[in-house]
């Protein structure tokens, strides 16, 4: 079989077009992403994802979607329930930190029942940011807690209840994106923090989940530790940081290459975040050219990249024998009387 290149790429609309079809079949990426461009009705989405995996003829291909609840969720009522912000579960653990991490593994949990039925396998999710004051709501109420080691706490616990249900979890986003000015899908922020705050604080979440599958970078310039390159494209973020000081050998893939964040073009910023040393480039928008360009300069998983891409596909598996209308039941009694307040 064709070695997978190391990408992750979405697509257009509902269906694939012959276009798509032919690049993806040719450039054989490791993964495809969804968005709610692509969903309309079950059967549809249903044979979109096997569309995508027939393509590169792997029929377990990680299937990618932000899938987080509140504002970030691409599939909506009748196909799934509304979720609540990550923050609605954190007030949850503020009050009664027990009932807390319930809410958090029953809504991971949920989520996997929801995706696993249209056989999409990976949700990005937990948002392991901390936020501070006086920051861009890009994250906002995203985010689980402002207290990182609650982050962690529930982060973790969110996690586990996805890979309760066979639906792997990427967190997001390393090494950590709660302190942006500006949103980076439109610019890059620009973070002047001191090393020692950054450990203290917006590291602590990723540090402590460190052992996750899959992780996301930051399109984040971090003064203190590489002023002259984004996370994304940094080599000594990627190294120092995500790799050494945090400890993580998971699956690191890039947010959207096509964000603005990011500057130059597409050829340059793949070449760019190879070098750096990151094991997956992920581009959302579906844009033929875009995913061209992309393709073109994107490797063949190899080395570390490719044992690491392994270990998530053993990962894969079959959900438990968890009560699917009497958790849902619970998480509802949960977040009832916060719901009312979102």
């Amino acid at each position: 079989m064709t070695e997978s290149k190391a990408m992750i790429l979405g697509c257009g609309g509902l269906a694939l077009t012959d276009e798509e079809r032919a690049l993806f079949r040719a450039e054989r990426p490791w993964g495809f992403i969804l968005f709610a461009r692509n969903v309309q009705e079950h059967s549809q989405l249903l044979d979109l994802v096997a569309d995508l995996r027939d393509c590169v003829d792997r029929p377990n291909a990680p299937v990618l979607i932000d899938q987080e609840g509140g504002r970030v969720q691409r599939i909506k009522p009748p196909l799934a329930p509304v979720y609540p912000p990550g923050a609605l579960i954190g007030s949850i653990y503020s009050e009664n930190p027990d009932a807390g991490l319930r809410a958090a593994w029953a809504m991971g949990r949920l989520h996997a029942f929801d995706l696993s039925t249209f056989g999409i396998n990976v949700n990005c999710i937990p948002v392991l940011d901390v936020p501070v004051k006086g920051v861009h709501d890009v994250i906002g109420n995203r985010a689980l807690a402002a207290d990182p080691h609650e982050v962690a706490k529930l982060g973790k616990a969110m996690a586990d209840g996805l890979m309760a249900g066979g639906v792997l979890p990427v967190m997001k986003h390393m090494p950590g994106h709660g302190r942006a000015l500006v949103d980076s899908h439109l610019g890059l922020p620009k973070v002047d923090a001191p090393l020692e705050e950054l450990e203290a604080v917006d590291f602590v979440p990723f540090r402590a989940l460190n052992e996750m599958p899959m992780g996301m970078t930051a399109h984040m310039l971090f003064t203190a530790i590489d002023p002259d390159h984004p996370a994304t494209s940094s080599a000594i973020v990627i190294n120092q940081i995500i790799r050494g000081k945090l400890g993580f050998d998971g699956l690191l893939m890039t947010d959207d290459l096509s964000m603005k964040a990011l500057s130059g073009d597409f050829a340059a910023k793949t070449d760019a975040i190879f070098k750096a040393g990151c094991d997956v480039v992920l581009h959302c928008n579906g844009l033929m050219q875009e995913m061209t360009e992309v393709s073109s300069r994107t490797p063949v998983l190899s080395g570390a990249s490719a044992r690491r891409a392994d270990r998530v596909m053993s990962l894969f598996g079959a959900g438990d024998e968890t009560d699917q209308p009497a958790l849902r039941a619970e998480f509802d009694n949960l977040v009832a009387e916060k719901m009312l307040l979102v």
